[in-house]
């Protein structure tokens, strides 16, 4: 049904523009036909690679980033040294879209390090986000056919105030003394206090997050950085869920597309800045369709 009502409105955007007085209210507005236009190319698109992935998941090929690679060299380096892994999942709700692509990671990172027979720490903000996090550390060790090894006391709530909360994980890291820290979802001004801690520590460190101003702190103070989309996309490679995965290939062929868009847009307005007058096409008139 949402989708369905997200496919109408443009449509009625369409015929429902603006108009002066006097004329009539339902009148063709082609500044409105890129919303419809992209939302259909985005629905086609989704529903082509779902479909796809459905049928034949194996011929879906997602490159595998670096920093998944950086991920398992931190579990492994925990088993190595006989020492905890440290696991925060932002510092946001459950609603936010980092923290459930964090969670979809912890889910694979608790498989993992219960295979590599290791523990794993999960300090949360957020209650409900406590919740979330037991639940798939339990879920990764009865995947990884150890669930008598899944310590419940390990994910724990320190505070929902963001400085009390920061203060609790580096205590953490220096009594626990973690070999790796993995800082994955939305983070803010804790963020260097967190990583400089953690390098104090001597602990490995990935971190990732969409969050712009925070990048340059994880960039510069962890070993691996998941910049913007990659913590997505590692949710996504990581999990294989048909509609992740379905969702990550058709964001990444629009942006193909708009691509594309925008080259060709940029010849056309030159070519008329050129004065191509003579001859009934206009450029400008086709530049007309694509503004929102």
């Amino acid at each position: 049904m949402s989708l369905l009502l997200t496919l109408l409105l443009p449509v009625a955007g369409v015929w429902a523009a603006p108009t002066d007085a006097g004329q009539s209210a339902f009148n063709f507005s082609p500044g409105h036909v890129t919303v419809l236009l992209f939302i259909l190319m985005m629905a086609a698109l989704l529903f082509w690679f779902f479909d796809r992935i459905r049928r034949h998941p194996e011929s879906l090929f997602v490159r595998r980033i670096a920093g998944i690679d950086a991920i398992e060299e931190a579990i492994g380096r925990c088993t190595e040294m006989g020492r905890p892994l440290l696991y925060v999942p932002g510092i946001e709700d459950m609603q936010d879209i980092q923290t459930i692509a964090s969670m979809l990671i912890l889910g694979k990172v608790a498989e993992t390090t219960a295979r590599y027979k290791s523990q794993i720490y999960v300090p949360c903000r957020v209650p409900f986000v406590m919740s979330v996090a037991e639940e798939m550390v339990r879920q990764g060790f009865y995947n990884a056919g150890l669930p008598e090894d899944h310590r419940p006391e390990n994910i724990s709530f320190i505070s929902d105030e963001q400085f009390a909360f920061t203060a609790g994980v580096n205590g953490i890291m220096m009594r626990e003394r973690p070999a790796a820290n993995l800082f994955l979802g939305r983070f803010f001004a804790e963020s260097l206090i967190l990583s400089e801690t953690g390098f104090q520590a001597k602990a490995i460190q990935v971190a990732g997050t969409a969050e712009v101003t925070q990048l340059p702190f994880f960039i510069a103070a962890c070993d691996y950085t998941l910049i913007g989309e990659e913590l997505f996309a590692a949710s996504a490679y990581l999990s294989r869920d048909p509609k992740l995965l379905s969702n990550l290939k058709a964001t990444d062929w629009f942006k193909v597309i708009c691509i594309v868009l925008m080259v060709l847009g940029s010849v056309l307005v030159t070519m008329d800045s050129l004065g191509l007058r003579g001859t009934d096409f206009r450029p400008a008139h086709f530049i007309d369709w694509f503004q929102i």
